[in-house]
């Protein structure tokens, strides 16, 4: 443990800022329901709680260090001992929910939030989610990608997603310290710098997978395929999808065709008030047909069928 405290803090700089650090992280490692600052404090030196409080929340919320390149250190320690046990396979695109009961924490609002029970709400869609479960909740939210193989994962990339009405909200802003160049980005924004970022680290290529959150879409997918990274992402049931090369029809171009008498819908011969003449039922051409023309039955009327309430108006060939 000291060894890879060492090895990952060491980027830290100062001296008493590492050693702050190293005590932050034993103190989440000991034993103890509760991780905030007092009871940490508590637990790492009982004689002098008052100097340790102080300098905890100093490391953490105060002093400069760049969280990208403490993620590198953590990546250049662990991935080795991941890939001992196979290649990494998969880029596993994820956000994480943090229940909060206040509202000061930097992004707090309420949102989905996955390690809250009781189904979706809200506007999240059921089968956008976890079938685990979550719920709208008081919650922050953390965008995430991590590599894995079949033996373990690591988190390679880290960032807090800060709501819309956060980041138009100034004086919020000001009071949480939160930077100037910090910006609303949708989650799905946020995920594809994370791949590009990896990309540029040189972090070992996987399959990227993700939940209908990102995989619905298109953007985000088309930003991956840009990226020459294959993908496997979920889709809402709703969701259309085409094969290589195929396609929705184009919109109808002029005057709609008239819609079918209810006499023929009925099975019985009707008249083409267009001239075209009786037509049983049976014959008429299907829709396919209609689409695409019909050479060998020039005596039958290019009518479309008519539609359902509630029918999509193209289909496909």
């Amino acid at each position: 443990m000291e060894a890879y405290l060492d090895a990952v803090i060491g980027g830290l700089g100062h001296a008493r800022r590492a050693a702050s650090a190293r005590a932050y992280c034993t103190g989440l490692l000991l034993p103890g329901e509760r991780k905030s600052i007092e009871p940490m404090a508590a637990r790492l030196d009982p004689a002098h709680v008052q100097a340790k409080h102080q300098s905890l929340p100093h490391v953490v919320a105060e002093a400069a260090w760049d969280d990208a390149a403490l993620l590198a250190a953590v990546r250049a320690e662990v991935l080795p001992a991941i890939q001992r046990h196979g290649p990494i396979s998969y880029w596993i695109v994820d956000d994480t929910g943090f229940p909060k009961q206040g509202k000061h924490s930097v992004g707090v609002t309420r949102q989905y939030c996955g390690q809250l029970g009781g189904g979706s709400q809200g506007s999240v869609h059921a089968s956008e989610r976890k079938a685990a479960g979550g719920k709208q909740d008081n919650c922050q939210v953390a965008v995430s990608l991590s590599v894995a193989n079949d033996h373990a994962s690591l988190p390679v990339a880290y960032q807090l997603f800060l709501p819309e009405v956060w980041a138009n909200d100034q004086p919020r802003r000001d009071k949480a310290g939160v930077p100037e160049t910090i910006t609303f980005e949708t989650k799905t924004v946020i995920a594809l710098g994370q791949l590009r970022q990896a990309l540029a680290a040189g972090v070992p290529v996987g399959i990227v997978l993700g939940e209908p959150a990102y995989g619905d879409e298109t953007d985000f997918r088309v930003g991956v395929a840009d990226l020459g990274l294959r993908y496997l992402l979920g889709v809402r049931p709703g969701t259309s999808v085409w094969a290589p090369g195929t396609g929705p029809l184009p919109p109808l171009v002029g005057p709609r065709p008239p819609a079918e008498p209810a006499a023929a819908r009925r099975g019985e011969p009707a008249g083409d008030a267009e001239g075209a003449g009786a037509q049983p039922a049976g014959t008429r051409l299907a829709q396919r047909d209609l689409a695409g023309g019909h050479e060998r039955r020039p005596e039958l009327a290019l009518r479309r069928r008519a539609r359902a309430p509630g029918a999509p108006r193209h289909r496909a060939q």
